[in-house]
C-alpha cells in the first residue's frame, strides 16, 4: 500500500524526508532541522503484528510513522478490544500519553512499518529553544484532537453507509496528502478491525462494500479498493468528510 522498505530511505535526515511537511520538521530552519535530526532514533522496520508500545507502558517516546500503518486500540475490562485509530506516514503516535506519563492504548503494526522514535524529554527541552518546533508540536496535537472529534461525530448520528463512505473519503484525502493515489489504495486493516472502528458489525461492512460496488462507486478486490465515482461516494457520505 505504502512505500516499500528501503534502507537508504531510513537513513534520510529530517531535511530530506519525504513526509517532513506532515511531521514536526515542517517550517523549521535548516539549523533547527539539524538539531532535531540528532534527536531522532530511526528504528529497524517492524513486521506485521509487532507492537510499538502497550497500554500502561511508561511514556518515554513519541513515534512518527515513516512507512506502513499502525493501529491503536484499548482493551476493555471485558477483554474486548476497541480500535482507537489507524495511523499512516506523517502521523505521530503517543501524544495521548503525555499528561498521564503512561500509554492508554496499544500500538500494533498492520504491515511492514518503519518509524522515527523521538525521546520526549529531549524533544521538550529542544522545543523550548526552538519556537517553531513548539508551535508545530501544538499544531499536531490540535490536528490529532480534531481527527478524534470528527470520528466521534461519525459514530454519533451517522448511519452505516455514511460511516463507511466518510471513512473511505478520509483515507482518500490522507493518501493524496502523502503523495499517493487518492482513488486506488489497499486497506491494511482487517474487516473486523474496520467494523470495530466504525462501530458496525463485520457483516454490515461486507454488505456495504458489496452495495457500493453494485452502485458503481467502488471496485473492491480483497483489500484493494478503487474509487470509481468520487462524487457518488461523497453523496453517500452526505456533507461530512473525515481527513
Amino acid at each position: 500500500m505504502l512505500d516499500t522498505f528501503n534502507v537508504e530511505k531510513l537513513r534520510q535526515s529530517c531535511a530530506s524526508c519525504s513526509i517532513q511537511e506532515l511531521c514536526l520538521p515542517a517550517g523549521l530552519a535548516s539549523a533547527d532541522l539539524e538539531r532535531l535530526d540528532r534527536l531522532v532514533n530511526r528504528q529497524k522496520p517492524f513486521k506485521r503484528g509487532d507492537v510499538l508500545f502497550r497500554s500502561a507502558d511508561a511514556f518515554n517516546n513519541l513515534f512518527v510513522v515513516r512507512t506502513g500503518t499502525v493501529k491503536t486500540f484499548h482493551q476493555g475490562d471485558d477483554g474486548v478490544d476497541q480500535i482507537m485509530g489507524f495511523h499512516y506516514p506523517g502521523d505521530i503516535i503517543g501524544l495521548d500519553a503525555i499528561h498521564a506519563g503512561q500509554h492508554a492504548c496499544t500500538a500494533e503494526c498492520l504491515e511492514h512499518t518503519s518509524v522515527c522514535e523521538l525521546p520526549f524529554d529531549r524533544l521538550e527541552e529542544v522545543s523550548r529553544e526552538i519556537p517553531g518546533l513548539r508551535q508545530q508540536l501544538m499544531k499536531i496535537i490540535s490536528r490529532e484532537m480534531a481527527q478524534e472529534h470528527r470520528h466521534l461525530l461519525i459514530l454519533g448520528k451517522r448511519n452505516a453507509h455514511e460511516r463507511l463512505a466518510v471513512f473511505l473519503l478520509g483515507l482518500s484525502s490522507r493518501f493524496e496528502s502523502r503523495g499517493f493515489s487518492p482513488t486506488e489504495f489497499q486497506l491494511s486493516m482487517s474487516r473486523n478491525d474496520l467494523a470495530n472502528y466504525l462501530g458496525l458489525a463485520v457483516e454490515t461492512v461486507s454488505r456495504l462494500f458489496t452495495r457500493f460496488q453494485e452502485q458503481g462507486v467502488l471496485d473492491v478486490e480483497r483489500k484493494q479498493v478503487r474509487i470509481t465515482d468520487m462524487d457518488g461516494l461523497r453523496q453517500l457520505a452526505g456533507s461530512h468528510c473525515e481527513s
